[in-house]
């Protein structure tokens, strides 16, 4: 239930009590039921959350192999044993001799749909709200995997997407999976550079092109880009044209089939499709890393591992059912796409909204929701923060009446966040901040349907996820901040990163700070009673906009501008939730910053990457300040900016040029900057 507070303008504190589940709520909610069937199955008594969490860490094995059983994961043969593996993290095996299929598991409730219920709501800025049912889905996914195999497209292939959100790539997604193939996407607005970085490491057989996407009242065509991405790959054999803007295909010298071609006609029934059931260590999709130290690490995860980590969440931590419908602002260059799509596990519907947020108004995703029925409305908090600003109010203006969960993620939410939504959406709301992050396509910490709600806090640490705040030398702490970490293994931890055999890429990047622990990169605080704060990155990746993105992707294509000797780039989280993200640049001897090439800088970046990597502010620095070792550093400056002491954010004796942190502590220091840093 709601608590009452005195109003919107009171001022809030981190951790103040904001809801209470009602017993209506908790009736509806998987997280009692699943406690009730370890009670009934296995015996097992809990007396709280606390307790079903660490036993859920302490004994792994079992606690997975409950989610498999009590969710009913159909599988050609039975595991040997949830987990094996030579007993540390890197070396888990989960569910060895299992053969599993993620899409099978997500379409499996067409057959108890009714004919003609919903499975996705979709629009875009121009084209009204639709429906597409799971008889439609269900359909088209089979003609499609059928044409994929008839097309010599086989288990371990890869395929990759360059389309918008829409239903055709989840088709595309669900058709690729069923077949055993391997799934990658990039979102429509990455430039070619950074789409060719990401697909040239995985080599793939097949691609899907969407003619162009729209944005903000503008159509964007990217028949020039999709030349110069498919060019760049030479193991392409064929491509899959998706007429989403009205151009025809151009793609010379490849083997093209329209997308509406591929799905018309008849498809196998239910009962003759055969979905292509693989082993556990069998490639699922690959998503990518941010790119801060070099090309973006291809991430690939399992079928077994996503089916039982999406069934968990699904269930546990988000309160989705057959009734339910979920919505989070996302493109499908985000693993919050896959997050969205996965909902389907559990027979929820899903809506899919191509566009910008705010194209016919600040209130435009609301309205949408409310159109739709929307049970889980998802946001990040910078969104939520620009919404707050422009005064939309959306109890005013829509029915939110099957409105009952809110899931603000992609970054750290304030408190206030959490109270406007409490006292602008609805006062009665499930308001949730769950983390996680690519590396698992999941969350660590998140919500709890059976806990109370405190401003700002996440509620929990999600089962299965042995998650500490440690210091640096490896000693827990709470009511600290400290580095997250996970201590057992758990189904969601990467198979591998593309093309690294000995994984070494993988050990350098999780396992090379506290040997044998996963340290994720995040900072994070839990509290005596569980509640987690998340801090931010601890290391230079940015987070704007509820987006990671890498520094080298930035830096790659802004000192390729005339001119442009180096550049460094920094991302502050501001008090209210916003970001500031100034860039600095050095220019090369006889060339001189000029306005001209502030605007070239933002154009490529604009171009080539996407309009998230375009800085707030480009500035002339003297000189880019790097370590003996010749790294850049990012981390220090960005503390400096946001009014850490010099002296306690960069050691002056491991620089290079020492001399050179004088200006960015000046700068630092001048009134507009504290303003931007300091801004709600």
């Amino acid at each position: 239930m709601a608590l009452d507070r005195a109003g919107a303008d009171t001022p809030i504190a981190e951790g103040e009590l904001l809801w209470t589940p009602g017993e209506a709520f908790l009736a509806r909610s998987g997280l009692p039921k699943f406690i009730a069937w370890l009670g009934e199955h296995r015996g097992l008594r809990f007396d709280d959350y606390e307790d079903l969490w660490r036993w859920s860490v302490r004994e792994p094995a079992v606690f997975w192999r409950a989610i498999w059983d009590c969710y009913g994961v159909m599988s050609d043969a039975e595991p040997a044993s949830a987990l094996s593996g030579d007993g540390t993290m890197l070396g888990a095996v989960w569910f060895e001799g299992a053969r599993v299929n993620y899409a099978e598991h997500l379409l499996r409730h067409e057959r108890a749909a009714a004919p003609g219920k919903t499975v996705f709501h979709h629009s875009t800025e121009t084209r009204p709200l639709a429906q597409m049912s799971w008889q439609e889905l269900g359909a088209q996914v089979r003609a499609l995997a059928t044409r994929l195999r008839g097309l010599g497209v086989a288990p371990g292939d890869r395929v990759v997407s360059y389309m918008p959100n829409v239903p055709e790539t989840a088709v595309a997604m669900l058709a690729t999976v069923a077949i055993g193939a391997v799934w990658s996407a990039a979102a429509p607005e990455f430039g070619a550079r950074t789409v060719i970085e990401r697909f040239e490491q995985i080599e793939p057989k097949v691609a899907f092109f969407a003619d162009g996407y729209s944005f903000n009242g503008k159509a964007f065509d990217r028949r020039e880009m999709i030349r110069t991405i498919a060019g760049a790959l030479p193991t392409l054999k064929l491509a899959v044209w998706l007429d989403y803007m009205g151009h025809g295909p151009d793609l010379p010298g490849l083997e093209v089939h329209r997308f509406a071609d591929l799905v018309a006609g008849p498809a196998p029934s239910i009962d003759d499709f055969r979905f292509e059931r693989v082993p556990h260590d069998h490639p699922l999709w690959v998503l990518y890393s941010s790119g801060t130290t070099g090309r973006p690490k291809a991430i690939v995860h399992s079928h077994v591992g996503m089916t039982v980590e999406h069934l968990k969440s699904m269930n546990l931590h988000s309160n989705m059912h057959p009734d339910g419908c979920m919505f989070f602002y996302t493109t499908t260059g985000w693993m919050m796409w896959n997050a969205v799509l996965s909902s389907l596990i559990v027979g929820s519907a899903a809506v899919l909204y191509d566009g910008s947020p705010v194209y016919g108004g600040p209130e435009r995703l609301w309205r949408m929701a409310s159109e739709a029925g929307v049970t889980l409305f998802g946001a990040s908090p910078t969104l939520v923060q620009n919404m707050k600003k422009a005064g939309v109010r959306p109890i005013e203006i829509v029915d939110l009446s099957r409105l009952d969960s809110i899931l603000c993620g992609g970054a750290p939410s304030t408190p206030e966040v959490f109270q406007w939504f409490y006292t602008d959406v609805k006062p009665e709301l499930w308001v949730t901040s769950p983390s996680g992050g690519t590396e698992l396509c999941g969350a660590l910490v998140g919500g709890v349907p059976t806990r109370p709600v405190h401003a700002g806090e996440i509620q929990g640490r999600v089962l299965g996820m042995d998650v500490h705040s440690w210091s640096d030398e490896g000693v827990e702490l709470i009511d600290e901040v400290g580095e997250l970490v996970v201590t057992t293994p758990f189904p969601t931890m990467p198979l591998y990163f593309w093309n690294d055999p000995d994984k070494a890429r993988y050990r350098e990047a999780y396992f090379s700070t506290f040997p044998g622990v996963w340290r994720h990169g995040d900072l994070i605080k839990i509290n005596r009673r569980g509640g987690c704060y998340i801090y931010g990155r601890a290391d230079s990746t940015l987070n704007r906009f509820g987006v990671r993105i890498g520094t080298a992707e930035i830096y790659r294509i802004a000192n390729e501008i005339d001119g442009v000797a180096d550049s460094l780039v920094i991302c502050c989280e501001t008090p209210g939730g916003g970001y500031y993200m100034p860039m600095f640049v050095t220019m090369e001897l006889g060339a001189e910053f000029t306005p001209q090439v502030r605007d070239a800088v933002a154009l490529a970046l604009r171009r080539e990457a996407s309009p998230r990597h375009v800085p707030d502010e480009i500035h002339a620095a003297p000189a880019i300040p790097y370590t003996l070792t010749g790294k850049k550093m990012e981390v220090p400056i960005r503390k400096i900016v946001m009014g850490a002491r010099p002296e306690t954010a960069a050691s002056r004796d491991a620089m290079a040029d020492p001399a050179v942190l004088d200006w960015y502590v000046a700068f630092a220091q001048r009134e507009e900057v504290k303003a931007r840093r300091e801004e709600g």
